[in-house]
């Protein structure tokens, strides 16, 4: 695991000056069969990281947002993104980050969030606590609804009926803000954020967070309370205790029946 994480983070200090050189320069923007957006830092970035991971793992997959992937069916396989939140990068805001998973049999064994203009690095493993810039971080001790804030990246990753089960679960919380993409689940892991709901998400947003988010003692599953896979529907659910995801999947199948 030493050996894996070292790799990531290689692959991760690879991708940081790519993406600052790119941040607020002039930019074309193109749009994805999804209509995301995509620019040639995303693209850049990826290739960066894909060769730091091709050099110390030539028998792993790799699995990119913009390149596909490869080698999905070996027993380990990375996974990334090269810029998640690409609209608040070609905005020019710096809460974008960069992701990083290792798939052993499917399950994320780690996953590492660089946010490379705030200096902030996550790394998650499943044999160890999470750590912040090397030091270990441990979720809020949060445990009720009514006292828990709601995040999600915006209202409109939500399809109509998705918002409704949204807005019943923010309902009976503290109250709700928006905004964040992976940083969120880093700030979650580090003690500031109680519960996030998301959906239309895809694995490489997803899977590097599932380490960060239960080394740091929160749990993250899809919203049945589910274990994220690569074929999760991206419906994510994170909270900062066991306690209250469990409140939250309750409210959730109450608001659904």
């Amino acid at each position: 695991m030493d050996d894996f994480e070292a790799i990531a983070l290689n692959a991760l200090e690879a991708a940081r000056p790519l993406a600052r050189s790119y941040f607020r320069t002039p930019l074309k923007v193109e749009r994805k069969a999804d209509c995301s957006p995509v620019t040639l830092a995303d693209r850049a970035v990826e290739r960066a990281m894909t060769a730091v991971l091709e050099k110390a793992c030539p028998n792993h997959g790799v699995l990119g947002e913009e390149y596909g992937t490869s080698g999905a069916d070996g027993r380990h396989v990375w996974v990334i993104d090269p810029i998640d939140g690409t609209k608040s990068f070609i905005s020019g805001v710096p809460l974008f980050g960069t992701l990083i998973s290792l798939l052993e049999d499917g399950a994320p064994i780690l996953g590492g969030i660089d946010m490379p203009m705030l200096g902030e690095t996550w790394i998650g493993r499943v044999d160890r606590d999470t750590r912040m810039n090397g030091e270990t971080c441990r979720s809020a001790r949060q445990t009720r609804l009514e006292d828990a804030v709601l995040f999600a990246t915006s209202p409109d990753q939500f399809t109509a009926e998705e918002y409704r089960l949204f807005d019943g679960l923010s309902q009976v919380c503290a109250g709700r803000r928006f905004g964040g993409d992976c940083y969120s689940y880093g700030l979650m892991a580090s003690g500031h954020i109680d519960l996030i709901l998301e959906a239309g998400l895809q694995p490489y947003d997803y899977l590097p967070l599932v380490p960060i988010v239960t080394g740091a003692g929160g749990v993250i599953t899809d919203w049945n309370g589910a274990p994220l896979t690569l074929r999760s529907q991206g419906r994510v659910l994170a909270a900062a205790t066991p306690d209250l995801h469990r409140e939250a999947v309750e409210r959730l199948r109450n608001c659904a029946a």
